[in-house]
């Protein structure tokens, strides 16, 4: 019985006739096994605790297995044996373990129920977050093997665009997937939320997302200028008048920028939850909750504008298909309206290097802006949380430091009056 090295290896012939085992003389146990098709795998030789023979093949020869390292591979099966394992069950068992997929999918199909008080928008997000990041990068993992490394590993990927993609939806429908830290971050704690579900169904005893040092995104604060405003509705007439944009659409943006209500709120409005003679929106659900958001005048005189359409509770249904539905496609309008928006202003500017570019706007900044024009006007945080709706006095503080624009308009009123006392052109009698 020799030692087994690349010369033995080499040398052993394939029998036609049955297999060939030839077994280390140094490490009990460990053999090559030579098929009479002329395969040659290592293999580890044990028994049960219930004392049944069994073959674990470790794997062929070749890169990355030769004597040496197949023989470093059996040590550490072999001592794995000892202390009562059974690596051929082990590795069946892989075989059928629920994978990273699976538990995705159990998560969306069950989760709603057990949590009753997530909002659909969130299941939506983390709909998305699993099924477009997630299960790409780890979807064939075994659950039980995931590791807080695998979800780190997640993490950067996401981040750096790997799972970035431009998928169609459907009839004129696109999803854009885009990577980035705030994105990243976001889907570590999706599938955290889902191994903790699978925790919870006795399905792991761990969950590798818990202690993941989280990225954080960058903070998008972009609020309108009144020039951009200008040259928004511009945009908004000209498109509209040359039916380039579709009167609801118009309606929508034009109704965010109005509000300082959500994207999703203006698009599920319904005609019953208009109280015109309060001057009131009575949302019945929104992402706090049951709400009355201020409806002011001129988002009233749009409302009243519209055509109120049969067969559907929407003030904005959908333009083509079944008009039971919201309208959809706000996105695509929007990024016309805001790249005319900048095309027009940049016209009217001439060679003006201040023209407004509103390129980079997103659909939520109508809302940051509205809250913007609020503080800036003198408003304080708290009535500016109540009319957005904020649940936490937390969410408002972001708009804090425009409150210094009123105090530096006070500053330099004051101080251009007491430059004026200094040269000797101040009011005597004040």
């Amino acid at each position: 019985m020799p030692k087994i090295t690349k010369r033995v290896v080499d040398a052993t012939e394939p029998d036609p006739a049955r297999k060939v085992m030839v077994w280390d003389s140094d490490l009990k146990g460990f053999g090559l096994r030579v098929t009479p098709a002329g395969v040659k795998s290592y293999v580890v030789a044990y028994r049960t605790a219930h004392g049944r023979s069994r073959e674990f093949t470790i794997g062929k020869h070749g890169s990355p297995w030769s004597p040496d390292t197949a023989r470093e591979k059996a040590r550490a099966v072999l001592h794995d044996i000892s202390a009562g394992a059974d690596p051929l069950e082990a590795k069946a068992e892989a075989r059928t373990a629920m994978t990273v997929k699976e538990l995705a999918d159990l998560y969306l199909a069950d989760g709603p129920a057990e949590k009753p008080n997530k909002k659909p928008a969130s299941w939506a997000t983390d709909r998305s977050n699993l099924t477009r990041h997630a299960v790409p990068l780890l979807g064939k993992k075994p659950i039980k093997g995931v590791t807080s490394a695998d979800i780190s590993r997640l993490q950067a990927d996401v981040a750096a665009g790997k799972t970035a993609a431009d998928v169609k939806t459907g009839f004129r429908g696109r999803a854009r997937v885009r990577g980035g830290k705030g994105i990243a971050s976001r889907v570590v704690a999706s599938l955290g939320a889902a191994f903790t579900f699978a925790m919870a169904r006795g399905l792991v005893d761990r969950n590798p997302a818990r202690g993941v040092k989280l990225l954080k995104g960058e903070k998008k604060e972009r609020f309108l200028t009144e020039g951009e405003v200008a040259a928004l509705a511009d945009a908004l007439n000209t498109m509209e008048t040359t039916r380039e944009l579709h009167e609801r659409f118009a309606a929508a943006i034009r109704l965010l920028m109005l509000t300082g209500c959500r994207k999703g709120e203006i698009l599920g409005l319904q005609w019953n939850w208009i109280d015109y003679e309060r001057g009131l929106i009575r949302f019945p659900d929104s992402k706090t909750g049951a709400k009355a958001t201020p409806l002011p005048a001129p988002a009233a005189d749009i409302l009243k504008g519209l055509k109120r359409e049969k067969g559907t509770p929407y003030v904005l249904p959908a333009i083509r298909g079944e008009a039971t539905r919201p309208l959809v496609g706000l996105q695509k309008a929007w990024e016309d309206v805001r790249e005319r928006a900048t095309a027009m202003a940049r016209e009217k500017a001439g060679e003006a290097d201040d023209a407004p570019d509103l390129t980079d706007v997103r659909l939520h900044d109508l809302r940051h802006s509205f809250a913007s024009f609020a503080v800036a006007d003198g408003a304080t945080l708290y009535l500016v949380g109540k009319v957005l709706g904020h649940a936490q006095a937390a969410t408002t503080e972001r708009y804090a430091h425009l409150r210094d624009d009123p105090l530096k308009a006070v500053a330099d009123r004051t101080a251009r009056r007491i430059a004026e006392a200094m040269k000797g052109k101040g009011d005597p009698s004040v």
